[in-house]
């Protein structure tokens, strides 16, 4: 059947679903042969199920004519016509699919194994980044309709929350289904025969349900890399996927280093959480944390390094001149060299009743998942630095008012020029500085924020129904164990900054810069002692690591 005949019945019948910022492109004849090379023609029969909600690994499919439905529990959800291809995200990533593919017209197809797929990707820098780019913006878009898996409990609930958390920083599109507020929430519990008092409860693609798993169980369910590392001797563990630690990972496989990654949460680290970078180096328009996160994982599993996440290192120690790293599900890394890339957690304002509200409306990201949470009501946001004020201007197109409040006397003391104006400029936030929040209103969600004026002492109530912190954050090194070398406030020291009077050090050598007191063990990003808070610093770093690694290693096998 050609083109024109079948666009000519797809006008008369289904409606095809526009395509949304470029989710969905039409690939031309050329771009259609060049992708059967990687696969096969075929015909397609009407009602034929292409790959079904829960299928991993499932074909990819170029449409050359006829029409094909995407379905979510049963309900039609896009419509696609010839020259579109299928699938999201998850097929290069080994996740479930989010929707079951019917063909609705009968007509002709190109269909590609999802290996087949990525060597596409690889080999093809055009119709690949096309691919990469169209399932980036999908991936976008189930997640800003709360497409995806079910998570059902309450939303004053803690496990809720870090279900909600767990699933939001993994970037997997996913909904609540609020058993305080949803009347279909007790129905939908019935039908998988769990009661309230069981839940939290996950329902993923394919009709698997999962009472209250833990962060690793759910992590393995959707394809997340959450085995144990291996055990044998690596070159190189890294310890901490944020971009430092990413680009640790991506240059020292592309070198050949046998390389292995582990994150106590998910690849992307506060980079993960920022909704747009628009000060990093090659993005003129900006890029969003999470979709760098994609681009840079798939990067990794490119070069063959899976990112390990929910496994979070408890246990640091030297032996038989190499290292031992322990995480938090009993397994051992053995490693040659070691990169600390942990990051550091975020830090809490001091205020009473903080931990009544943490479940439901105190925030530590600003992406369209806590957007979404707000439910268009006004949000506060703590904080005059750079992660504050992207919050602010992303909130802000979102939620009907945004009030920012700052401690300084003024925004440029922390903030970047184009975000000052930006901020300033935006006619739905309102700054208010030299002011600190003093109290949360409400019973168990936030019906208010109290702020006061450090200068004249004024306390006045914002109609608020969020609060959202950035406010610094605290270093991820406890589990070094006092073996490495730290700050007063808890950063790695490295380089010049460490002493060299400590027996494991070889003869013959100084610390390299990012190097700790243990030769072989290197901190970047913003673990380190005097790092420059900045995702391009980060990523420098991790470029930089790799060949002091291999520094290391060329050293020690010389001596």
């Amino acid at each position: 059947m050609s083109t024109k005949r079948s666009s000519d019945r797809l006008s008369s019948g289904p409606q095809e679903t526009p395509d949304e910022h470029g989710a969905f492109p039409r690939l031309d004849g050329d771009q259609i042969d060049q992708v059967a090379l990687y696969g096969t023609r075929r015909p397609t029969r009407e009602a034929e199920v292409l790959y079904a909600e829960g299928d991993r690994g499932h074909d990819f499919f170029v449409i050359v004519s006829g029409v094909v439905r995407a379905l979510e529990h049963g309900e039609v959800v896009r419509v696609h016509g010839p020259g579109r291809f299928l699938g999201e995200l998850g097929l290069l990533e080994g996740q479930p699919s989010f929707v079951t593919t019917v063909v609705a017209q009968p007509g002709e197809v190109v269909q590609l194994t999802a290996d087949r797929l990525s060597e596409l990707v690889r080999d093809d820098p055009v119709l690949g980044d096309l691919v990469l780019r169209a399932y980036l913006m999908r991936r976008a878009v189930l997640i800003g309709r709360g497409n995806g898996l079910q998570i059902v409990g309450s939303c004053f609930s803690p496990d809720t929350k870090r279900l909600l958390e767990f699933t939001a920083r993994n970037r997997i599109p996913h909904r609540l289904v609020d058993t305080d507020k949803d009347t279909d929430a007790e129905e939908l519990l019935r039908r998988f025969g769990v009661g309230v008092d069981e839940s939290p409860v996950v329902v993923v693609p394919g009709g698997e349900t999962l009472r209250d798993p833990s962060n690793r169980r759910l992590a393995q369910v959707l394809g997340l890399h959450a085995s144990s590392p291996p055990s044998e001797m690596t070159d190189l563990l890294v310890v901490g996927a944020g971009p430092g630690g990413l680009a640790a990972v991506v240059y020292g496989a592309a070198d050949g280093l046998d390389v292995v990654a582990v994150d106590s949460m998910a690849a992307g680290g506060q980079a993960g959480t920022t909704s747009r970078i628009e000060n990093y180096l090659g993005f003129p328009a900006g890029i969003s944390g999470p979709e760098l996160a994609e681009r840079a994982v798939l990067q990794a599993e490119k070069f063959g390094v899976p990112v390990n996440v929910s496994l979070e290192a408890v246990t640091f120690s030297p032996r038989d001149g190499h290292y031992v790293v322990g995480f938090d599900d009993s397994s051992q890394v053995r490693t040659r060299s070691l990169v600390i890339a942990t990051g550091a957690r975020y830090r809490k304002l001091d205020l009473p009743r903080l931990a009544d509200f943490e479940a439901t409306g105190v925030h530590y990201a600003a992406t369209i998942h806590e957007a979404l949470a707000c439910q268009a009501n006004p949000v506060a946001i703590v904080g005059g630095g750079n992660s504050g004020g992207q919050a602010a201007v992303f909130l802000a197109d979102r939620v009907p008012s945004v009030h920012l409040v700052v401690r300084a006397a003024d925004l440029n003391t922390n903030m970047s020029r184009y975000l000052v104006d930006r901020v300033m400029c935006h006619p739905r936030i309102e700054v208010l500085l030299h002011h600190q929040v003093v109290e949360l209103l409400g019973d168990n969600q936030i019906e208010g924020v109290v702020v006061a004026d450090d200068q004249t002492r004024h306390r006045r109530t914002l109609s608020a129904r969020a609060l959202f912190v950035f406010i610094g954050a605290t270093p991820r090194t406890a589990w070094l164990s006092s073996l490495v070398a730290l700050d007063e406030d808890g950063f790695v020291r490295t380089g010049e900054h460490v002493t060299t009077d400590d027996t494991w050090w070889h003869k013959g050598r100084r610390p390299f810069p990012l190097e700790t007191n243990r030769p072989g063990v290197f901190a970047i990003g913003d673990a380190r002692s005097g790092s420059i808070k900045r995702v391009g610093s980060a990523v420098g770093e991790g470029a930089m690591v790799v060949r002091l690694v291999h520094e290391h290693l060329s050293f020690g096998a010389r001596t």
